[in-house]
């Protein structure tokens, strides 16, 4: 009989590989839309409300990724993001300091796509006249009510849906009485994001534009290199490289 962690492993994996092939429409659209925003000085923005904040933060001033992506920091991590209005007041507050503009993307994580916050954010982005990537579990969220006051949830206010494809509760393994263990909402998330990524840097490499890639401070000549690239971006990023 396989272990927990031996289960775990084969359906994250399996659930891995069906996030890859359901999502590769997805990117085959958004990669190009972000890479040409990009191309043109513009940065991307990442949002995430609670735990999602963890996968949100997973292409933000990292080795190996793009150095023009910025986050949204909810300070509440999460506290209070059904408070009316309170997504509306963090992103305008974002807005006021880094800008968020037209024709940019902002990418809006939430596992369940109800709560208010990131619908706040959504909206408030649309209305700027940016892109509006969610990713979401689809099948939790056609299955729960908003908590949003439009009645909608992510994935219908969104211009492009990237579904996790997750299950009810997030966890996988069963460990008995009922309860389930083992989340993947994390694990699926990140790799999509990372996969996106890649497909931007590959539509920048393809058109001939510069890749604004950081490397790994721990690399000869990395800071400096990573200074030189954020400083193309200063002001716009609320992580700043030192």
């Amino acid at each position: 009989m396989p272990s927990l962690a031996d289960t775990y492993y084969e359906r994250s994996s399996a659930l891995l590989a069906r996030a890859r092939e359901s999502n590769a429409p997805v990117i085959a659209t958004l990669a190009p839309h972000i890479g040409q925003s990009i191309a043109r000085g513009g940065v991307v923005h990442t949002f995430g409300s609670g735990h999602s904040e963890i996968i949100s933060r997973e292409i933000i001033g990292r080795a190996g990724g793009l150095v023009c992506v910025s986050g949204i920091i909810d300070p509440t991590a999460g506290f209070i993001e059904n408070l009316p209005g309170y997504g509306e007041a963090l992103a305008s507050r974002y807005d006021r300091q880094y800008q968020l503009n037209p024709g940019e993307t902002v990418i809006i994580i939430s596992n369940s796509g109800r709560n208010a916050s990131p619908i706040d954010v959504a909206l408030y982005a649309k209305a700027k006249g940016l892109a509006v990537a969610a990713l979401t579990c689809v099948a939790i969220s056609k299955a729960t009510p908003s908590r949003h006051p439009s009645g909608k949830r992510l994935f219908e206010v969104a211009d492009h849906v990237l579904d996790n494809c997750g299950v009810a509760g997030d966890a996988v393994v069963e460990v008995g009485g009922g309860v389930s263990a083992g989340p993947t909402s994390t694990l699926v998330g990140c790799s999509i994001l990372n996969w996106l990524m890649l497909a931007v840097a590959e539509w920048l490499k393809e058109n001939g534009h510069p890749l604004p890639v950081l490397r790994s401070q721990n690399s000869p000549g990395a800071v400096e290199h990573n200074r030189a690239l954020a400083s193309r971006y200063k002001g716009r990023l609320s992580r700043q490289l030192a």
